[in-house]
């Protein structure tokens, strides 16, 4: 390889992970700085299920698409006009959809989503946090309005996946509020319980099993999976109450949810990446914010595996894992 082409790991269509192909080893060009984009020397990335949607959607193309949203690594290079970080950094961030991935040797990012990672984790335990982080975080302080005066009633569906992992840890840490989550095996049960859950609930049972411990209903309701939910949301949830979802199922219909009054949010953590929102910069605050309680030991990191194979071998390793539904945590992929 010439110092102007690097390793990547990408693909050409949307094909099942067990195919060889669905994810290959290639070379391509290092990519080219805007203004205020850095470089950065990626160490580890970590694999979550919007990495999968992208992979499993992907239309054909002539051209190698690189997936991958969450890393950590160095700062190699620095546009023009950056102002927040410089060469040498250790940063972590969780990319922007709208470019190439982070499944790459270097990886071109806007300073203003990405910043210094906490000190006391490694590479491999800051790259399992920082999308998730966004979409809890989002969801809680700007969708939910919570703040450390806030009371009532929390449920996060999917408690044990990457999103509730941090939910959890946040809510308890920075609000009032008493948290439920939803789980079913014994090893999700323990995870999230250690996380500091108030009390689990079963989602194949959700309007019974809320019922038993938390009789007067669910203040604020974090959705992966809306689909199928709607009715018993409007069941479970107070008058005035308020849903985040991040999914996006077709034909939802949500007038079950109106005699309650309840308000429908969507999270989607790149939103500001997208349409380059004049606050763009709040995603690199609240991942300082949460870098800072970290290194504080007031939150964990969510990492529970890790494959240390930066190759198409290794991520699709970790895909699978993810396909799989079964995780606990997060999986990272690292060098």
């Amino acid at each position: 390889m010439s110092s102007t082409t690097m390793r990547a790991i990408a693909s050409y269509r949307g094909l099942p992970i067990d195919d060889q192909e669905s994810l290959q080893d290639v070379e391509v060009p290092v990519p080219r700085l805007r203004p205020r984009d850095v470089l950065v020397r990626v160490q580890a990335v970590s694999v979550n299920p919007a990495d999968v949607k992208t992979r499993i959607g992907l239309p054909a193309t002539a051209e190698p698409r690189i997936l991958g949203y969450d890393a950590a690594g160095v700062v190699e290079a620095v546009g023009p006009e950056t102002t927040t970080l410089t060469v040498g950094d250790e940063v972590w961030y969780a990319g922007d959809i709208t470019r190439p991935g982070t499944n790459a040797d270097l990886h071109a990012v806007d300073e203003r989503i990405v910043a210094r990672k906490p000190v006391s984790l490694t590479f491999a335990e800051a790259a399992a946090m920082p999308l998730t982080t966004i979409t809890a975080w989002e969801t809680l302080f700007e969708r939910f309005r919570l703040n450390a005066d806030s009371t009532g009633t929390l449920l996060s569906l999917g408690g044990a996946g990457g999103v509730g992992s941090i939910m959890i840890q946040l809510a308890k840490e920075l609000t009032g509020v008493r948290v439920l989550v939803s789980a079913t095996r014994p090893e999700s049960q323990s995870w999230v319980r250690q996380l500091g859950a108030d009390e689990i609930v079963d989602h194949h049972h959700l309007v019974a099993s809320v019922e038993e411990v938390a009789p007067k209903g669910i203040d604020y309701l974090f959705s992966p999976h809306s689909r199928g939910n709607i009715e018993a949301f409007a069941q479970i949830m107070r008058p005035f109450g308020h849903i985040t979802a991040i999914d996006e199922p077709e034909g939802l219909d949500l007038l079950p949810l109106k005699a309650k009054s309840i308000a429908w949010h969507w999270e989607l953590m790149f939103t500001r990446s997208i349409y380059q929102t004049d606050d763009m910069i709040e995603q690199k605050r609240l991942l300082e914010a949460v870098a800072t309680l970290l290194d504080d030991r007031r939150l964990r990191t969510t990492l529970t595996t890790s494959v240390n194979d930066f190759s198409a071998a290794g991520m699709r390793e970790a895909h699978r894992l993810v396909e799989s539904g079964r995780m606990t945590g997060k999986v990272v992929v690292t060098r």
